[in-house]
């Protein structure tokens, strides 16, 4: 068996990889590959970092598209071949005029969550204007769902099922830039990276609106590095590249934000 207690020791979402713990001797001891639901960046993460200490098992992650937030895992004991295609994924078109009453990605995560799927069985929702939005659910909830979504804020739609390679999945925007601060602190640098002013991005931070590699940071003071991401709530994203020490002691950042 695996080494529980181990592999959990300072493990922040504890639950959740708890449960993917026992789907991986579930895949030692059947010899068949265990499918997780999907996860969030921050358990996929943490998940990841603790099974690469593994030789059991290996996993495979899939959201249905490269850039994909939430993912599914799949689990098989080491000697089994795995590859992305073992990972059950459906797409799903929600379709209607959204030209005069427009849905966010709130609005269509709720009315799905409203049918009483649960979030788990849910992957990326990908919003369209006005004609709709595209959503990506694991195959046992396709049926319920076509029959079930048919409202989302006030206007009518239609649910059914599309091919992945149907979705519209739009290039994300980049913007890169170079900044020079006296410190790695993570205020000064989303600050500059997301062009808020130091204060209101350091209330940002204490108020739990920012995240590092998925994470909740609350502390203004928090140190990053080369290699991070930091979001922020309704800002995009932020990747910290390459980090030089100028003559002067100086930090020059070069960073590229995904709006």
């Amino acid at each position: 068996m695996l080494p529980r207690e181990e592999l959990l020791a300072g493990v922040e979402n504890r639950e959740e990889v708890a449960r993917i713990i026992d789907q991986a001797e579930q895949a030692i001891k059947t010899w068949e590959v265990v499918l997780t639901d999907f996860l969030s960046p921050r358990v996929l993460i943490e998940t990841q970092a603790i099974f690469s200490k593994l030789t059991e098992v290996e996993i495979v992650a899939w959201g249905g598209y490269p850039q994909a937030e939430r993912q599914r895992l799949g689990i098989a004991r080491q000697d089994i071949p795995i590859d992305q295609s073992q990972i059950d994924l459906v797409a799903l078109d929600i379709a209607g005029n959204f030209l005069f009453d427009p849905a966010t990605h709130r609005d269509f995560l709720g009315a799905i969550l409203g049918t009483g799927i649960v979030r788990d069985k849910v992957g990326d929702i990908l919003v369209l204007g006005e004609r709709g939005a595209q959503v990506i659910v694991v195959p046992e909830m396709v049926e319920f769902l076509e029959t079930s979504l048919t409202q989302v804020r006030s206007v009518p739609v239609k649910t059914q099922r599309i091919d992945l390679s149907e979705l519209k999945v739009r290039p994300p925007q980049k913007k890169e830039m170079t900044t020079v601060e006296a410190s790695m602190r993570l205020d000064a640098i989303a600050s500059a990276g997301f062009g808020m002013s130091r204060s209101k991005m350091a209330d940002a931070i204490s108020s739990g609106d920012v995240r590092v590699n998925w994470k909740e940071i609350t502390q203004p003071s928090y140190s990053v590095k080369a290699g991070d991401l930091i979001s922020v709530s309704g800002k995009g994203r932020l990747e910290v590249g390459e980090v030089a020490v100028t003559k002067k002691q100086r930090y020059r950042i070069n960073l590229v934000r995904f709006k």
